[in-house]
């Protein structure tokens, strides 16, 4: 079950420390387990930057809600963090509404331009959509995303909740390591489009670890929005400066397309594992992926595998497999196809998917379901208030920094995220205009009882579901608390977040990062699993825990990243 783990300073505790400060095991005795957890009372971030976090944390001493709060820092983020979200991308999110005790979903991802078609691609011999430039530009819904979550959920005024942002746009900032290093990686292959380097770079060069950067195009866009309300943004002049951007340089991304955006609150979509209620947003996310893995596993003895050995980390795998090839058929823009959602996350399906797992042997591939009648770059963070209000929010640009569309003086860069259009005709996620692609980026959050337990989120393309299932069971089955769940090695299988790519060749290939045994991976090849390289993404990951019982949170953040949660 899900545990915090608690020492007493006895003589046996003494002794711990003892043998930690000789250069051992942490005094937890974990070797996965790099910090401890950090534990509030009246509110707790956690997020992908510390300065966004210190900006959460400002705004709910200021007596905002956690939805401003997880504005505020996604706006910074969106600055400090252009490698990997931004105005100019999707965002969807989970939110516990304390006082009504619901839990709600939202759906701000935005749709492919009306006026690009199928045959446009088809008549140029295209089989992909092109990872960057204008063909792969959908709508951005992140700033309309706020505004729904500020309706419903706000306490202070936008030209508050973004003003540290702006402050910080105008006035400059130290750039951190983790988002230098990918900055320069961003700008090496986004310099040619119009834009970019005027917005993005110091004098022709990506900023480096500790270089103050500014971006006083972004302050006056977020100071806009702040003042004139997300109309601005979709209907505004920041909506004609992006229709003229894209006109001029082979887009399609038109007003029109922008000032008919709208998000949609849906209902999340839950699964039990092992008493607890894991809950994910429905499609056209990949976030239901997470919940079959789930169900696939219940099916075993998974404590007694024992974490970080081979026929654990075998079984993972192949419920990955299972989960996937339905995830390559089915997951698509509900408004568009019929997705059998509540046959993919049942217990009866998962029983039927189970049997087909040879607990001996890696399976060179599998068939998806029959339904009865990866790279990318994001934020998670998640905010929790004093009044017991929590947020979940994921946001993203997809592969890095965007598409490299820098408009005008916006000081942004478009999305790139109808790359993940299928161009196979009857596909459920094939392009077509006016449609919400296939997305990667999904929150999540955990109830015990009818009780919010936790929010959380690990980013990384296709690596998202299976980091999900990957921190239930090490809290659920390894009894890790929220720190170690998060920094214990992981395992990826595959590696495109492509959805059609995801499909098994000869088995796909699973990344071990570094801590699994030499046993485990001589043991993994045996059973006819193809090892990768150690390196790559396996995710970034932020949480919150709620402890009902003496009224506080626990925070944990990601090792992998710049990250950062703190609590008052």
């Amino acid at each position: 079950m899900i545990v915090q783990k608690y020492l007493l300073v006895t003589l046996l505790g003494l002794a711990s420390m003892a043998v930690n400060a000789q250069g051992f095991d942490r005094i937890t005795g974990e070797p996965f387990a790099s910090r401890s957890e950090v534990i509030a009372s009246h509110g707790m971030a956690a997020t992908s930057q510390p300065l966004a976090t210190q900006v959460a944390l400002d705004i709910l001493k200021a007596g905002g809600s956690a939805v401003d709060a997880a504005i505020a820092a996604n706006a910074t983020l969106g600055l400090m963090e252009p490698v990997s979200n931004g105005i100019g991308g999707d965002l969807f999110a989970i939110v516990w509404d304390a006082e009504k005790k619901e839990l709600v979903g939202l759906n701000a991802s935005g749709r492919s331009p009306k006026s690009l078609t199928l045959a446009y691609f088809k008549e140029r011999g295209l089989d992909k959509i092109p990872p960057l430039g204008p063909l792969p530009v959908s709508v951005p819904g992140a700033v309309d995303g706020w505004a729904e979550l500020h309706k419903r959920y706000g306490k202070l005024p936008m030209t508050t909740v973004l003003q540290p942002a702006i402050g910080y746009a105008r006035e400059g900032f130290p750039v951190s390591e983790l988002i230098a290093y990918y900055w320069g990686l961003n700008a090496r292959h986004l310099s040619k489009f119009p834009g970019f380097n005027e917005t993005f770079t110091i004098n022709g060069h990506a900023p480096v670890k500790g270089e103050m950067f500014r971006n006083p195009r972004l302050a006056d866009t977020l100071e806009t929005i702040a003042k004139e309300g997300r109309d601005a943004f979709y209907k505004g002049d920041i909506a004609r400066k992006i229709d003229a951007y894209m006109a001029e340089n082979g887009g399609f991304l038109s007003y029109e397309d922008l000032a008919s955006h709208t998000s949609e609150w849906v209902t999340p979509v839950s699964t039990n594992y092992r008493g607890y209620d894991v809950f994910e947003l429905p499609p056209n996310g990949q976030g239901i992926a997470a919940l079959q893995i789930l169900n696939i596993l219940e099916g075993f003895d998974i404590r007694a595998m024992g974490f970080g050995s081979a026929q654990y980390v075998h079984t993972l795998v192949e419920a990955k497999k299972l989960a996937y090839e339905d995830r390559a058929h089915f997951y698509a823009d509900m408004d568009f196809v019929d997705v059998p959602v509540e046959w993919l996350i049942s217990k009866e399906y998962a029983n039927e998917r189970r049997k087909l797992i040879d607990p001996h042997k890696a399976a060179k591939s599998y068939a998806h379901g029959d339904a009865p009648i990866e790279e990318g770059d994001t934020i998670y963070m998640t905010v929790a208030d004093k009044d017991g209000n929590m947020v979940s929010l994921i946001q993203s640009n997809y592969r890095g920094m965007g598409s490299g569309m820098t408009p005008g003086n916006l000081g942004f860069i478009l999305q790139d995220r109808g790359e993940l259009f299928s161009l196979t005709e009857g596909h459920a996620n094939v392009y077509e205009p006016g449609k919400r692609p296939f997305h990667t980026i999904i929150p999540a959050f955990v109830m015990k009882d009818g009780k919010p337990l936790m929010s959380f989120g690990v980013m990384g393309g296709a690596m998202q579901p299976q980091g999900h299932a990957q921190i239930i069971v090490n809290m659920v089955d390894f009894n890790m608390n929220l720190q170690e769940a998060g920094d214990a090695a992981r395992v990826r299988h595959g590696g495109s977040s492509q959805p059609t790519d995801e499909m098994m060749v000869d088995g796909g290939e699973v990344l071990l990062e570094n801590g699994f045994s030499k046993e485990t991976r001589d043991e993994l090849q045996k059973m006819g699993h193809k090892l990768g390289p150690s390196d790559g993404s396996f995710g970034g990951y932020q949480a919150i825990y709620r402890d009902s019982v003496q009224g506080v949170y626990y925070g944990a953040s990601e090792s992998r990243k710049d990250g950062q949660a703190a609590g008052y």
